[in-house]
């Protein structure tokens, strides 16, 4: 259901209902439920003005799957995922439906009928009729096949689904879909042992979910939709691919509390007991006054009119005069109603008043001609009937009608008598203009306000208690005046619950004969033939009156009520003429719960083989849900544990902070622009707080009130002294305990840090007020902390492991007022493993984050045999990666070239104006600039800019700081234009001032068709390729189409199979509670970088692989995305400057960056020593050491690669890690690698830091040697030192022997006071020795101790050991840990 403007209303009356949707943020829900409707209703028609757009139902199917793909993974649902699609509605809802239903299939086709006179060619391929997304057609039959398909593949192949209940409850079962998700949270409410605290998820676009959510009365409810867009253009093309899509979370939790807010006054007002969840009820009751599905608005009663704080300020003044609540528990207190809306009538006197004004001005003008002519019209109508006459005589009715020849008042009339007078006759003419009756008696008064009333406590029992009555509907296209619903108190309202119509019913209630398409054979002729008995009710032509709206889709539309008597015996004699498979659309069904059971095994068949596959091994068991197993006693109310003193995260409140509340028009910009109405205001009262570093440095608060996230506190400043957590490099710890105060330094602040923390504060305090409407008064502390980015599960030594929080590096500033400290927070982010044998189960995935081979993608090995040393086993693949260094250095050839606007004018002939004029949006209206035809306006502009929005069209447009360039496209496509259309240049030339242009003015010739000459530039643009672009930001960093081609024809010749030795690494395991979490914090993204996806269950196939070539940044380290074209297409995939389905936007947590592995492994974190080229003829240089075995190559063009890792604990000082001479202290993990790259190339590699940073090899030196004929090499260090090495009988020996001596010796210790090895030392030290361990006998056989791993150490960082044997495509290898 919708109701009109309502969510916008309140998102600007409360700014903090809503926040943007932020991966990292998201709360965890239990629930998730989602009315689909909205789902299929984008994926199917997602711009209904484009009357070219053309879509296949396969296409349909595979959209909706991603889109449900989306949410779910977007949300995580816990416990249960409910899936409800629309079904048979009730009688009440059928009238709107209709009513949608006549108006969509006219506007379709008036749009159609415009598009073909101004001349344009259409797709022959039939539209898609959004009309066949109602129950019982041949489409939702379909869907429903492949909605079940979809089910039983994702739980059988997603572990994220195999935990969770699935629920489909689709078109066949009877009920709107978000409706039957309530009667499931009810039900589930009712239940013993219900747990209050269940955290709920609603997904959909109706505003009534609003108050669906609230008559739950669940503390922890959230409502998830697409971002709305207020102002824009309704012809501005819809954005359909979910990744694409901004989602907003609306949170009822702080809905509760701003209600509570705006009714506080009450608390000592009324004379019972202040009870905040029946002010809920009574202010969903107010809201269904403003607007519903199923009776029609109140006269002048409108949102935009500010209806709503009119009923707000009237339940104020009124409430404490009664003796209790409007509605109680979904029953309506017909007494207390009334008195309600006995005060709320004085706003039709105050509403009339302002009408009365205008028309006595307007008498003033023209005489008492206007009310007496429409008094005479009313009066002749009942002189032409004795019948009529006779009622009137017996009835009382609003009277006071002016004849034609009736005498002026005299003057000693009062005018509050007039008054009344023209307000009756006011009301008088509304009933018999909008309702068409003869007499306006008080029969007809009291029926009217009884209909009303009836359908009040319908739409009531409708939200609180399910379906009381499927075939009561409201009979009148118009409500009654709020003054004449009265004498309501003794009603006596009671209500027959009937049967749901038939699905095929339904069709013929609510479908137009335009999409008679849509029925069965045998039911057309209904809908078309003139001897149909039910001929009338489809009217091809009918009427809309906007009656006070704005909006043509709010319009009334005025075609006659379905008469359920006559249309099922009209469809009677069609029924034996269905066909078997129509008579199986013709049903109810059951609810369908769906469980992951590995005791099922089946082939579940594909509806569509040729698209989606058979399941072969299918284990999902499917239940049927009876339909009345949900079903609560109405006298049920259920009611949640109070737990405010507990803070559930991710659910924001507005407690923890003392402020006060107040309204005022602020101008908060909720939206895209600032609200005109009154915003809820709080104010922060300031409280003085000693020694907050003491407090908060080093420990864990919330920020961002309301919308509560945990952070780090690293450093306070009051703009004078900062004081700053001094810690070690990439060590991020929480100092709670007292008795470990937090290492601090201080520093005074000079005069350009104090200007930067003054703008800090400034800043601060404006978004809080213009986003927020929170006022944080002065400040005079500032916080700066490193949000929580999520946690990670650390390996312990005796094999166990824990989950410990993850900070990101960002440091962000907050007011210290607007922190909240030392609150008991619930955090379900509890650990699922204890142990390393859950944490590595067989087949499970890991990634590698070390050298060599960073970012391969493995998968765990049966290890229960070493899993108890620390160790598991992993085989990993490790492809062929594309050779981007030519193309990054060359990438100026390939680059699009752009010019000023000057260069391409010259180049056309025509001025820069026209350049830059036609490189946007030019506008032409009908008729002429002297004699306009209406306001439609043709953009007929190449829309390669937009200045307001900061955007441009990559490979076409670039934006500097100065000007706009344009590139050789430009120039081409502008030659195109002039040549083609060259009297529009001529005319916009003489007319550079006027910013509308007209046909008439360019085409002044009689044999010209303006509105023809505009569709033909109309259609040549659109069906030009630069249509096809999309546009970007202009601050985003991108590489051109052309480069991107290139990368892509790079990627192709790299799919080479081949195989590698493998390495002792780091791995990284993908799983849900890691999202969030950076592989690699060291990771620094560019242009050009090659990054793999670590996510799995994601659209984008884990370990897929790609190349960034854009980056969207945000203020926000989490937020900056990465556009990324990967090496395949993948379903979902997007089209960015790239072959279509291969593109993707992600964040750094999602991805590793192989490039940055690469610059990591050649660049100054490695102790690097390179020889000169040499070609060797012989094979390889053979390795001897027991853990390495040799390799032969399998690809003779890949060369091998051998590796030695291995991590040591030493014996430890006090502060850990190893202590050298000079009191430096070392890590204790110590990496060698010896790697033969090439026939002409040696890289040897080690990775040690001291505590002063990392030392290099700076060149290595031939010496002579005294013995003849053999030769040695001398190692210089940067820090001066000189190694030498042994004498070898070559050059190319020596320098290689001089090297590993001097890795050698690096990891023994001092680099001085070393006797040279024996010329006859191996390379590699005996078996059970390594580098950097104590000299001496091999030790004994037996299990290692489980080492301890290094302070700042990354969680899912596991060294490895190679161990196994390398075979073809794949690495087997032992990780130790």
């Amino acid at each position: 259901m919708g109701v009109p403007k309502f969510y916008r209303w309140i998102s600007e009356r409360y700014p903090c209902l809503s926040e943007v949707v932020k991966e990292h943020q998201i709360p965890e829900f239990d629930n998730l439920y989602l009315d689909m409707n909205g789902i299929i209703h984008q994926c199917s028609h997602p711009n209904d003005e484009d009357v070219h757009f053309r879509i296949s139902e396969e296409k349909i199917f595979a959209d909706i799957f991603h889109y449900l793909e989306v949410l779910f993974r977007t949300i995580k649902p816990q416990k249960v995922f409910f899936m409800a699609v629309d079904g048979v509605a009730p009688r009440a809802k059928m009238n709107q439906q209709r009513g949608r239903r006549f108006r969509s299939a006219k506007e379709a086709e008036d749009k159609i009928k415009k598009a073909l006179e101004k001349g344009e060619i259409l797709p022959t391929e039939a539209r898609f009729d959004s009309n066949c997304i109602t129950p019982g057609t041949d489409f939702m039959a379909r869907l429903q096949d492949q909605l079940q398909y979809f089910v039983n593949s994702k739980q059988t192949s997603d572990r994220s689904w195999q935990g969770v209940q699935v629920y489909l409850s689709g078109h066949e079962t009877p009920g709107e879909g978000e409706h039957k998700i309530m009667e499931f949270i009810r039900s589930e409410n009712a239940r013993p042992g219900h747990d209050p605290n269940t955290r709920h998820c609603l997904y959909g676009l109706d505003a009534d979910l609003i108050m669906l959510g609230l008559t739950s009365h669940e503390p922890h409810f959230s409502l998830l939709r697409e971002e709305v867009r207020f102002g824009g253009k309704k012809s501005q093309k819809r954005i359909t691919a979910p990744e694409e899509t901004t989602f907003h979370l609306l949170h009822l939790s702080l809905m509760r509390e701003y209600i509570d807010y705006e009714f506080s006054a009450l608390r000592t007002q009324i004379g019972f007991p202040y009870d905040l969840e029946r002010i809920i009820d009574d202010w969903v009751l107010m809201g269904f006054l403003v607007g519903n599905d199923f009776i029609p608005h109140l006269p002048n009663l409108h949102i935009n009119h500010d209806a709503l704080p009119l009923l707000y300020r009237t339940y104020i003044s009124v409430l404490p005069q009664l003796g209790g609540y409007l509605n109680e528990n979904g029953h309506l207190n017909l007494g207390n109603f009334e008195k309600y809306l006995e005060k709320l009538s004085e706003f039709d006197r105050e509403h009339f008043n302002e009408v009365f004004v205008d028309l006595k001005w307007f008498e003033s003008k023209v005489g008492n001609k206007y009310l007496n002519e429409a008094a005479g019209r009313a009066a002749e109508k009942e002189a032409g009937s004795k019948k009529a006459k006779k009622r009137e005589e017996a009835a009382l009715c609003l009277a006071g009608l002016a004849s034609a020849n009736k005498e002026p008042p005299e003057e000693e009339e009062e005018e509050d008598d007039i008054f009344e007078s023209e307000l009756r006759q006011y009301k008088r003419t509304y009933y018999m203009t909008k309702m068409g009756v003869d007499v306006v008696s008080d029969e007809f008064l009291s029926g009217q306000a009884r209909c009303y009333v009836e359908g009040i406590q319908w739409i009531l029992h409708y939200y609180y208690h399910g379906v009381q009555s499927w075939s009561w509907y409201y009979p009148h296209h118009y409500a009654p005046f709020l003054s004449d619903i009265r004498n309501i108190a003794d009603l006596r309202l009671t209500f027959d619950i009937g049967r749901p119509f038939m699905p095929f019913q339904q069709l013929l209630a609510v479908l137009p004969a335009a999409s008679k398409d849509l029925l069965p054979q045998s039911y057309r002729p209904l809908m078309t033939s003139d001897s149909s008995s039910i001929i009338q009710y489809y009217p091809l032509d009918f009427k809309t009156d906007l009656n006070g709206k704005q909006q043509e889709w709010e319009a009334v539309v005025l075609i006659p009520f379905i008469d359920e008597t006559r249309l099922l015996a009209a469809m009677e004699p069609c029924n034996e003429h269905l066909t078997k498979w129509e008579k199986t659309r013709n049903r109810h069904t059951e609810c369908i719960v769906y469980t992951y059971d590995t005791d099922v095994d089946l082939t579940y068949p594909s509806p569509l083989p040729l698209l989606f596959p058979n399941i072969t091994h299918c284990h999902v068991r499917a239940t049927a849900v009876p339909m009345d197993a949900w079903h609560v006693s109405m006298a049920h109310v259920g009611r949640p544990i109070d737990r405010s003193a507990l803070y559930f995260c991710g659910f924001p409140t507005l407690q923890h902070i003392k402020h006060k509340f107040y309204k005022k028009k602020g101008g908060v910009m909720v939206f895209q622009q600032p609200s005109r109405g009154e915003n809820t205001i709080l104010e922060i009262i300031q409280q003085e707080e000693p020694e907050v570093a003491a407090r908060v440095l080093g420990r864990p608060v919330f920020v961002s009130w309301p919308h509560l996230e945990e952070a780090r506190v690293v450093a306070v400043s009051d703009g004078e002294t900062r004081f700053v957590l001094e810690e070690p490099p990439g060590v991020q710890k929480v100092y709670e305990r007292p008795s470990s105060p937090p290492p601090t330094r201080t520093s005074h602040l000079s005069d350009k840090d104090h200007k930067d923390w003054v703008k800090d504060v400034q800043g601060n305090t404006e978004h809080f007020m213009k986003r927020k409407g929170i006022v944080v008064k002065e400040t005079a502390v500032v916080v700066y902390v490193q949000q929580l980015t999520g946690r990670k599960y650390v390996p312990l030594p005796d094999g166990s492991v824990v989950l410990e929080k993850q900070w990101s590096r960002q440091v962000l500033n907050f007011p210290y007022q607007t922190v909240v400290k030392d609150i008991e927070a619930f955090d379900s982010c509890h650990a699922r493993f204890r142990t390393l044998e859950e944490l590595f189960p067989p087949t499970s995935n890991v990634f590698m984050v070390g050298h060599p081979y960073y970012g391969a993608l493995g998968e765990v090995l049966d290890s229960s045999d070493v899993i108890k040393e620390g160790r598991v086993r992993v085989v990993f693949n490790v492809p062929q990666e594309p050779q981007l260094e030519s193309l990054i250095h060359n990438q100026h050839k390939f680059s699009v070239r752009y010019s000023p606007g000057y260069i391409l004018a010259s180049r056309l002939g025509v001025t820069s104006y026209l350049v830059s004029r036609f490189s946007g949006s030019i506008f032409i209206g009908r008729g002429s600039k002297r004699n306009p035809c209406g306001e439609q306006k043709a953009n007929v502009g190449l829309n390669l800019k937009f200045n307001k929005k900061n955007e441009e069209v990559p490979g076409y447009t670039r934006r500097t700081e100065k000007e706009w360039l344009y590139s050789s496209a430009v120039e081409e496509l502008l030659g195109e234009y002039l040549e083609r259309f060259s009297e529009v240049f001529d005319l916009v030339s003489r007319n550079s001032h006027d910013d509308v242009f007209y046909e008439d003015d360019i085409w002044p010739a009689a044999e010209h068709n303006g509105a023809q000459k505009v569709s033909e530039i109309t259609s040549w643009l659109r069906e030009h390729p630069v249509s096809l672009v999309g546009r970007t930001s202009c601050d985003l960093q991108v590489l051109d189409g052309n480069i991107v081609e290139k990368i892509e024809e790079q990627v192709e010749r790299a799919k080479v199979p081949h195989s590698l030795a493998s390495t002792l690494h780091c791995v990284f395991q993908p799983m849900e509670q890691h999202q969030g979490v950076v592989p690699d914090p060291d990771a620094e993204f560019q242009l050009f970088d090659r990054v793999v996806n670590i996510r799995d269950s994601f659209t984008v196939p884990l370990g897929l692989r790609g190349t960034v070539v854009g980056i969207q940044g945000a203020a926000r380290e989490p937020e900056v995305l990465y556009e990324v074209v990967f090496d395949e297409e993948f379903v979902g995939g997007l089209t960015i400057r790239c072959t279509m389905g291969r593109g993707y936007r992600l964040p750094s947590c999602a991805l590793i960056n192989l490039s940055h592995g690469v610059r990591a492994e050649s660049g100054a974190h490695k102790l690097t020593a390179i020889v000169k080229p040499q070609r060797q003829a012989g094979p390889p240089p053979q390795v001897s050491h027991p853990s390495v075995p040799l390799y032969t190559p399998l690809y003779p063009s890949v060369p091998p690669i051998y590796t030695l890792i291995r991590l040591q604990n030493n014996h430890k000082q006090p502060g850990g890690g190893r202590t050298d001479p000079q009191g430096g202290r070392k890590p204790n993990k110590y990496i060698i690698h010896y790697r033969y790259v090439s026939s002409i190339k040696y890289t040897i590699d080690i990775s040690l830091v001291v505590l002063k940073g990392t030392m290099v090899l700076k060149e290595m030196l031939k010496i002579d040697s005294p013995s003849p004929g053999l030769v040695a090499c001398q190692v210089k260090l940067s820090n001066g030192l000189v190694l030498q090495g042994p004498q070898c009988p070559s050059e190319h020996e020596a320098k290689e022997k001089a090297a590993l001596l001097t890795l050698q010796r690096l990891a023994y210790g001092p680099l001085w006071g070393l006797t040279p090895p024996h010329p006859n030392q191996p390379f590699f030290m005996g078996p059970g020795t390594f580098p950097g361990a104590a000299r001496g006998p091999a030790p004994a056989r037996g299990p290692a101790p489980s080492p301890t791993l290094p302070i700042g150490s990354h969680n899912q960082f596991v060294p490895l050991q190679v161990t196994m044997t390398t075979t073809e495509h794949q690495l087997h290898a032992e990780t130790s840990l």
